[in-house]
């Protein structure tokens, strides 16, 4: 087992690993550490705790002090050069004619380096751009081109939920998202009511991903054919996922009618699982009914 703590540099930013040392840290403390950037002033989000070895990366560097007030009054003095350095990019870019976005600004704790993130359509020569803030600053400039997703990340906003967006409120690093969790949850696939602020898909459709997929896995699919507890046997009309409910239609006397059962109270086979659900006693009965319809597989 190895004592590590979690550091975040950037507001909902990805969690990094470093070794408290001797230190007694909790979550909510300032440190310093150093960086492949060299050192950073951190905020600590995971306080600090025994690991297995396979669950981090090596090798694990130490916590150098913690932050100090004078850390402290370093980091918001560096917040107030960064957005001084927001305007001055800004009217660089446009003496320069250059069609980019600038999206954010970042000083390093040392000050060795300063980071401009920035969006743009295609590839940018900003080599100009980059001598002239050089010449200004006096240090280290780098330019790093972001998606649109990172850019949300960045800016925030409050999404179609009427809350923060995810992105930008807890998830550390962005989740793949297909349209098939959004066919999974039944919702509907205008894109304009799944895609979130950045125009991609909703990173929270991966929330529930997990238990629609079990949830519809113990439902039969619309147009399947049924047996139900009571001897009832129809086709699948429509299903309620979360309440594991579906709708049948059965005939009463030569009439159709829609009757609603409990999944647990329904023979059918199961085409996400390829294997017969519950009641194997009416196995028969749902193989002569798939057959009469043309729909046994």
């Amino acid at each position: 087992m190895v004592k590590i703590i979690g550091v975040r540099f950037r507001k909902a930013g990805k969690i990094y690993y470093f070794d408290p040392l001797e230190f007694e840290i909790k979550a909510g403390d300032k440190v310093i550490v150093e960086t492949a950037r060299g050192v950073e002033f951190g905020h600590v989000v995971v306080g600090a705790r025994e690991v297995s070895e396979e669950s981090i990366v090596h090798p694990l560097k130490p916590v150098i002090r913690m932050a100090t007030e004078e850390d402290r009054a370093i980091d918001a003095e560096n917040r107030t050069k960064e957005k001084e350095a927001f305007d001055i990019c800004l009217e660089k870019i446009e003496k320069h004619g250059l069609e980019m976005k600038l999206i954010d600004v970042e000083y390093t704790f040392d000050n060795n380096k300063i980071l401009f993130y920035f969006t743009a359509d295609g590839r940018i020569d900003f080599r100009e751009l980059v001598k002239d803030l050089a010449s200004v600053f006096k240090t280290r400039i780098e330019l790093r081109q972001i998606g649109v997703r990172d850019e949300t990340k960045i800016l925030g906003g409050i999404g179609i939920c009427g809350r923060v967006l995810c992105c930008h409120a807890h998830l550390s690093e962005f989740v793949p998202v297909s349209i098939k969790m959004a066919k999974e949850q039944n919702l509907s696939l205008n894109p304009t009511k799944i895609s979130g602020v950045c125009g991609r898909l909703m990173c929270c459709l991966k929330h529930e991903e997990a238990a629609y997929e079990d949830l519809n896995a113990k439902l039969p699919g619309i147009g399947d054919f049924v047996v139900a507890k009571d001897g009832m046997k129809g086709e699948v009309q429509s299903v309620n996922v979360l309440k594991q409910l579906v709708k049948v239609v059965v005939t009463v006397n030569d009439e159709k009618e829609v009757r609603e059962y409990h999944v647990d109270d329904l023979t059918f086979r199961s085409k996400k699982r390829k294997e017969k659900v519950v009641y194997d006693d009416e196995l028969k009965e749902l193989e002569k009914l798939e057959k009469k319809e043309g729909n046994l597989y």
